[in-house]
């Protein structure tokens, strides 16, 4: 896909080797302290999300695609930190955005995820340069990548927490 960007700054700026350099990380925390008040974008929220190893909240910020009527959660960076924890977590999460919301995030099978991905290139601009994949990629172009992007469905849970 040769040189990517974010508007105009280097993806590498950012990210190197699918992992947050310390501006990525810095403008992560940014992020996720902003959608944790609810405010626009509305298809941003944060994650909080036991730490494997630390035992202590992690935070950051996601976009939401949402597909036939349900909330999804792509992992735009692979197998990421956020992935594994919340597969150590067995699932639990918490969705913030103006509220904190006790969550079950069950993982996607690599065969259904395709079209989760596809809502979610529409929806998050800041993930296309790390798939290498437009908003009008194709779903056999989004199935391609499937393989490697952990897609999870949001569970909201009923109970008050």
């Amino acid at each position: 896909m040769g040189h990517r960007t974010f508007g105009i700054l280097p993806v590498s700026w950012f990210y190197r080797e699918r992992k947050a350099t310390t501006l990525g990380r810095g403008l992560s925390r940014f992020w996720a302290a902003w959608a944790s008040l609810g405010l626009p974008p509305r298809r941003q929220v944060q994650l909080e999300v036991v730490g494997r190893r630390s035992g202590r909240p992690h935070r950051l910020a996601l976009v939401v695609a949402k597909y036939e009527g349900r909330e999804h959660l792509v992992s735009m960076l692979g197998e990421g930190e956020w992935v594994k924890n919340v597969r150590a977590a067995g699932g639990e999460a918490f969705i913030v955005s103006g509220r904190r919301r006790k969550v079950s995030l069950q993982e996607i099978p690599v065969g259904e995820r395709a079209p989760i991905i596809q809502a979610f290139l529409r929806s998050a601009p800041g993930g296309r340069p790390h798939l290498g994949l437009d908003a009008n990629a194709t779903l056999a172009e989004c199935d391609s990548v499937a393989p490697g992007t952990p897609v999870f469905r949001v569970v909201r849970n009923t109970l008050a927490t």
